[in-house]
């Protein structure tokens, strides 16, 4: 259920084959090549001065950067719906930038709607350059065609709210609108996320506090839904070791109110590298290392052939946390051109909520 543009589709491949990350060399190289070397590509390194909305914008001296909304959403009748919207920039090399087509910026985009019985997605390409897509700071606005993430005069800078989304397929559509009244959260620690014990890292921060209402279109039937959304900003030159073979990430709303990010990096030795963030009402955030995480596949899903784990027990004893999480589809699956599972979960146990869960690299 894709729908993509041809010229746009062919200018990325040409991007994609220039920095090796063809299928095969993306398999050595972790999930979409991304333990690449970052030779003559931007840092990251630890105690960074964030800066908002300058950093709401893109930072092209690194070599990928993404901004990830997930939204958890139900209509009337309390049916579950889920709803991605994605934007990816990836650098095809280092240096200044250039003008025009000869821009190295490549665009990429993804959106996905998610119910119990579907799963839709659509991907989009652009390049750099030429006004096909991209990212301004202030006022804030995000886009790859007709695909948006807006902010407008109105928008705060420390909260990222409110937003405006709008992304549509071949066959379904949505519109959101995104407040929240809590201040941006940074990741890791104060922003920087580790990601191995060799030096790989990102830049991180989220917005977890956005509540969400608008309409979904699926087959051309409209259902207006309401519920809660989260987004995550990261860039970074190499986020993955070379051994690393993918993530199993999760964004996850307690019916409580408190938030909690977590993510698994499965590594060749099996030592995975795992990190999270508990996140409390009011904002205040509570780093946890990886020996204190446990995640653990429960059930597996077959898609295309690859086995998928989209059901997890979670147990961080130190929270006293113990919870089994479910998908709402488990068919969420991203036939994009780097192929990933992402969908809307489930929780229960110890506490109980919704979230997102994406894995890949499987």
């Amino acid at each position: 259920m894709s729908d993509r543009t041809t010229i746009s589709r062919r200018a990325f491949a040409t991007g994609v084959l220039l920095l090796g990350l063809g299928r095969k060399a993306a398999r050595a190289q972790g999930f979409a090549g991304l333990g690449q070397d970052a030779e003559g590509f931007a840092p990251v390194v630890p105690s960074k001065a964030f800066s908002f909305p300058a950093d709401h914008g893109p930072h092209p001296d690194y070599r990928i950067e993404w901004w990830y909304l997930t939204a958890n959403l139900a209509d009337a009748t309390g049916r579950a719906y889920g709803a991605q919207w994605t934007l990816f920039r990836q650098a095809m090399h280092p240096g200044p930038q250039a003008e025009g087509w000869a821009n190295q910026q490549i665009w990429m985009g993804h959106a996905a709607v998610t119910r119990a019985d579907t799963h839709r997605f659509s991907e989009k390409f652009a390049r750099g350059g030429v006004g096909q897509a991209g990212v301004d700071a202030k006022p804030f606005l995000a886009w790859i065609d007709s695909w948006q993430m807006r902010g407008g005069e109105a928008m705060r800078a420390d909260t990222i709210a409110p937003l405006e989304l709008a992304a549509s397929g071949a066959d379904f559509a949505y519109s959101l609108r995104l407040d929240a009244d809590r201040p941006l959260v940074l990741q890791g620690e104060a922003g920087y996320s580790r990601k191995s014990e060799r030096g790989q890292a990102s830049y991180y921060y989220s917005q977890p506090f956005f509540k969400a209402a608008g309409r979904i279109i699926i087959d051309d039937k409209p259902v207006e839904v309401t519920g809660l959304a989260w987004m995550d900003r990261e860039w970074s030159s190499q986020p993955l070791a070379s051994d690393q073979s993918g993530w199993d990430w999760l964004s996850l709303h307690f019916n409580s109110g408190e938030k909690l990010m977590l993510f698994r990096l499965r590594q060749a030795d099996g030592r995975n590298y795992a990190s999270g963030n508990w996140i409390s009402p009011e904002g205040k955030t509570r780093l946890i290392a990886s020996d204190d995480i446990a995640m653990t596949p429960k059930s597996w899903t077959e898609i295309e052939g690859r086995k998928l784990p989209t059901a997890w027990d979670i147990a961080i004893p130190e929270l006293a946390l113990k919870i089994e999480c479910a998908p709402l589809n488990a068919k969420s699956w991203m036939g994009t051109s780097f192929p990933y599972w992402e969908g809307p979960i489930s929780f229960r146990g110890s506490h109980a909520g919704v979230g997102y869960l994406e894995v890949t690299g499987y």
